[in-house]
């Protein structure tokens, strides 16, 4: 087969599974897994060989006109260079690992078919953004992502939490893809084409007539979608869905569909130096903003879900620097070990088994209870905080040479602005982000929290796929030696100021936390807190379900059950209280927005059941009294009838009379 053949065939095959697990999942159970797992396997195996084929070489390009649509034709077009070859591979791993563990984390789930199919339409939605040559196309796909994730984050329909959940991830991603399409057109019209080559090359003349209006229109539909600020209050609450969904929509998809967009148009927004500072702006703010956030958080996914924020701030912050390929190596990256730490907090629901879902604040020693997610974990953790040799020391710290090399001057496609302020702002958050990595491993497997039911080993579909993951998590950094080949050539290896910087603020932001835990558990009692009690045999996804429907307050309530020994607490200071509410962005949006949609809302519905529906009743009410009445006259007695004719007669006799005597 030929290489375009078999990139055709990439997002075909999740496509088909899906369309076959919808249509046989519950008619045929016994086909459900199969059909989730087989495709994205055969998937993944066929974007490695795409991946192989291309090498980092020229770019592989193929279209076919759709169909006619007058001056600005849509093609069915593919562009594979070295990103797009790469990006799928991860996106077919992670699919595949996330299809895997979820035969066992949702055994018993009456809805698993519909779920399965759900993944596989989104991995395939996924890896048609990745290889898409058109805007449209990469539209299509861009928006199916957005309609499957409102499915799989509401999965636990049951719970309003997972309801409310899923319609603020829709309308809030919607929100940005108003002006993202706006953009798209604009683009197109500018280059009189969707394709992205063709974009490009008419970038490369200077053909853009509004190159910084484009560039922030794209820029909100990117900032919905990647969860930047302001636009990232979706991701936290996100986590009311089954925890593989938090890893498919977290590590490798969804929330990398923006970065990995700017990517692809990096020349489109290096073409205004305003739109740049503005993407660091955006970034830094995330990045800072975020892992104060996260060190706030009691419920072990939303530190993740915070986590994750700031680390697409990271990918950002190099796209504003005008380096794409550190921005998707750390998408690289961040894609295995974030996989990774969620698959994990999976493992840990279903052993510590509490009421709200995974609350730090309420587990207890569970390193000796679930050894493979600890190691593993560990590993994670490791690489997220970028201590080296660990896979996202190499990718931070490609991100912050990026950087320092632009601040110094040394870059000419983008402004120093905007390399000091991703420089600074990716500094502080190497130690923040390291101060929540520790926190986060103390309290979850050195925590002293209330016993949970031992749930005995988990299901091996589960640990293997964690140790699988666990292979790029801390290998992955050797490959900063091959990958510039396939990332146009730019430079990826650490350098020696960033990284001495950037090491020793995450040394001291661990051991700082460290500290602060000592010192916390030597002066605190523990809060009893208790947990459900979860039967023995039931499955992780059971676990979830029943964690959600039983937590009384809302949703990630993190002050509902406040935790003495919480080192984030000492850190944070009077600052913890703002930071664990996402520093009240929800409260200020529900009152800039909400509230006065609501009040709008009411007001039309005022009007239109007292004003109009008063008029149209009075407009009915006329016609039926005059009904009335003349049906009072239609006695049926004939008696009366000649009465009134007689009456009548007379009636108009007299009126004859006085007419003629007027007259004359």
């Amino acid at each position: 087969m030929t290489t375009t053949t078999l990139a055709v065939l990439v997002p075909l095959l999740p496509f088909l599974g899906a369309v076959a697990g919808l249509l046989l999942g519950r008619t045929v159970p016994g086909l459900a897994r199969p059909l989730a797992v087989l495709p994205a396997l055969t998937s993944l195996v066929l974007a490695a060989v795409v991946a192989v084929r291309q090498g980092g070489d020229a770019a592989v390009d193929a279209a076919t006109q759709l169909t006619p649509t007058g001056s600005v034709p849509i093609d069915l077009a593919l562009h594979i260079d070295g990103f797009a070859a790469l990006v799928a591979v991860l996106v077919g791993v992670v699919a595949s690992c996330v299809q895997i563990y979820s035969t066992a984390y949702l055994r018993d789930d009456p809805r698993y078919p519909s779920y399965a199919a759900l993944v596989s339409l989104f991995t395939s939605a996924m890896l048609l953004v990745v290889y898409s040559g058109d805007l449209m196309v990469l539209l299509v796909g861009w928006e199916i992502m957005g309609i499957c994730s409102y499915f799989l984050v509401g999965h636990y329909w049951e719970t309003p939490e997972a309801r409310a959940a899923s319609l603020k991830a829709f309308l809030v991603t919607k929100l940005g893809d108003v002006p993202f399409l706006i953009g798209l057109f604009a683009l197109a019209v500018d280059a009189d084409s969707f394709r992205i080559t063709r974009i490009l090359a008419t970038v490369a003349q200077g053909g853009l007539d509004h190159p910084t209006l484009i560039a922030l229109l794209l820029l909100a539909g990117v900032a919905g979608k990647s969860a930047q600020f302001p636009l990232h209050t979706w991701l936290p609450d996100a986590m009311a869905g089954p925890t593989p969904v938090s890893a498919l929509i977290h590590a490798a998809t969804m929330v990398a569909a923006g970065v990995y967009f700017i990517a692809r148009l990096l020349p489109v927004f290096a073409a205004s130096a305003a739109a740049l500072v503005v993407l660091a702006v955006m970034a830094a703010v995330t990045m800072a903003g975020s892992a104060l956030a996260a060190l706030a958080q009691d419920d072990i996914k939303r530190v993740l879900a915070y986590s994750t924020i700031g680390q697409l701030g990271y990918m950002t912050g190099a796209l504003a620097v005008g380096d794409r390929g550190a921005a998707v190596f750390h998408l690289l990256s961040h894609g295995a070990f974030k996989a990774l730490l969620f698959l994990a907090a999976g493992v840990i629901i279903h052993a510590a088994g509490t009421n709200s879902l995974a609350a730090m604040s309420r587990m207890k020693d569970l390193r000796a209870r679930v050894p493979d997610a600890y190691w593993t974990m560990t590993v994670a953790l490791l690489a997220l905080a970028a201590i080296p040799p660990f896979s996202g020391f190499f990718s931070k710290e490609a991100v912050l040479g990026a950087a320092e090399h632009t601040a110094t001057g040394h870059a000419e496609s983008a402004p120093e602005t905007a390399g000091w302020i991703v420089l600074v702002a990716g500094l502080v958050t190497a130690l923040l982000t390291a101060a929540y990595a520790a926190r986060l491993w103390l309290l979850a497997f050195h925590g002293r929290g209330p016993e949970a039911p031992d749930h005995g080993r988990q299901p091996v579909a589960m640990t293997a796929v964690l140790w699988v993951l666990a292979v790029p998590s801390l290998a992955f950094g050797v490959t900063v030696g091959v990958l510039p080949d396939w990332f146009d050539g730019h430079k990826l290896a650490p350098t020696l100021t960033t990284s001495v910087l950037g090491t020793g603020f995450a040394l001291v932001g661990a051991l700082v936390t460290y500290g602060a835990w000592r010192h916390t558990t030597a002066l605190a009692a523990r809060v009893p807190i208790g947990a459900v009690a979860a039967h023995p045999d039931a499955d992780a996804g059971q676990v979830e379900a029943e964690a959600i429907a039983t937590h009384a307050p809302a949703y990630g309530d993190v002050a509902s059950a406040p935790d003495p020994a919480d080192p984030g607490r000492l850190l944070l200071g009077p600052l913890h209280r703002h930071a664990a509410v996402g520093f009240h962005l929800d409260a200020l949006y529900a009152a800039l927005f909400v509230r006065p949609v609501q009040a709008g809302a009411r007001l039309v519905r005022f009007l239109d059941r007292e004003v109009v529906d008063t008029y149209v009743r009075g407009a009915g009410t006329a016609p039926r009294w005059l009904g009335a009445a003349v049906r009072r006259a239609q006695t049926g007695n004939v008696q009366t009838y000649l009465s009134a004719l007689l009456a009548g007669t007379v009636v108009l006799a007299v009126a004859a009379v006085l007419v003629a005597t007027a007259g004359a």
